[in-house]
């Protein structure tokens, strides 16, 4: 992977670290990727695969979300979603990006979606894989989002190994012990072991807030998206793909076969191809 301009930008009360490469010159807005919400994850880490393919075209922008990585722990666990779309608005604004094409994976997907309903206006294109917040309150939680949820009662190596092959992705064999290991290191962060992330929503408010299909506003959300979904992810139900194609009026959907949870990890060649096309066409 190329090298990689590395800042830690203020945000409100946060530190929001920001790694990202590409030319500003580059034609569009820029493309800033949002990682997903499992135990150890960070920006680069998360979008490995994908950083190079999408740095030919755009100026890419990863982030840590808050609680994650080397950005500051603290989440508003009264309203998750709008926390995360608080503090990527933020940043939007600390680096003087007036729009940007958001890019966001299970819990960074429900961070993107978040921010296009409450500030379309900041959100060229949206592209959303396995997003988090598709008719949560309407089911029970699968077993791959049990497990997640689960992860700090008792945090180990082998419990995490387990739900990132067992759950995560589609063939666990394709995930190196090296994934294992750094993602293992990254969540017994003492900070993070005393403040998890991403847990239990707190109360039915919060529970409500969390799942977009109660939004009316979703279904007037002009934004142009992409939603990628794999036919077996284990923690976001595939359904909701087809949820948010009928419900949104300019939602493109491809189910992607042979995949899980981790779409622009397990396909890369795919993802980077279809999002760098998607991106970068005419309307």
């Amino acid at each position: 992977m190329t090298a990689l301009i590395e800042n830690t930008v203020r945000v409100g009360d946060r530190e929001i670290f920001v790694a990202e490469t590409g030319d500003d010159n580059r034609a569009g807005p820029a493309v800033v990727l949002l990682h997903g919400g499992g135990p150890g994850a960070s920006g680069v880490s998360n979008y490995r695969a994908n950083i190079d393919a999408l740095a030919k075209r755009f100026r890419v922008i990863v982030p840590d979300l808050p609680g994650y990585g080397r950005s500051s722990k603290n989440i508003d666990q009264r309203d998750p979603f709008g926390s995360l779309a608080d503090a990527v608005r933020g940043l939007l604004d600390a680096l003087e990006l007036g729009t940007a094409h958001l890019v966001g994976n299970s819990y960074g997907g429900a961070a993107a979606l978040r921010l296009a309903l409450d500030s379309p206006d900041r959100v060229d294109r949206l592209v959303l894989m396995g997003p988090g917040g598709i008719g949560t309150t309407r089911a029970l939680p699968t077993p791959g989002l049990r497990r997640l949820l689960s992860y700090y009662n008792g945090p180990s190596r082998a419990k995490l190994a387990a739900f990132i092959r067992d759950y995560l992705v589609f063939d666990g064999t394709a995930v190196p012990d090296n994934v294992i290991d750094e993602r293992y290191a990254a969540s017994i962060d003492p900070e993070v072991v005393a403040n998890p992330p991403l847990r239990r929503p707190a109360g039915p408010k919060a529970l409500w807030r969390m799942d977009f299909t109660r939004d009316p506003r979703l279904r007037t959300l002009a934004t142009r998206t992409l939603v990628l979904w794999g036919v077996h992810d284990k923690v976001n139900r595939p359904s909701g793909g087809m949820r948010l194609a009928t419900t949104m009026p300019n939602c493109d959907l491809m189910m992607v076969a042979n995949t899980g949870h981790w779409v622009q990890w397990e396909q890369a060649d795919l993802f980077n191809r279809v999002v760098t096309d998607f991106l970068g066409s005419t309307p």
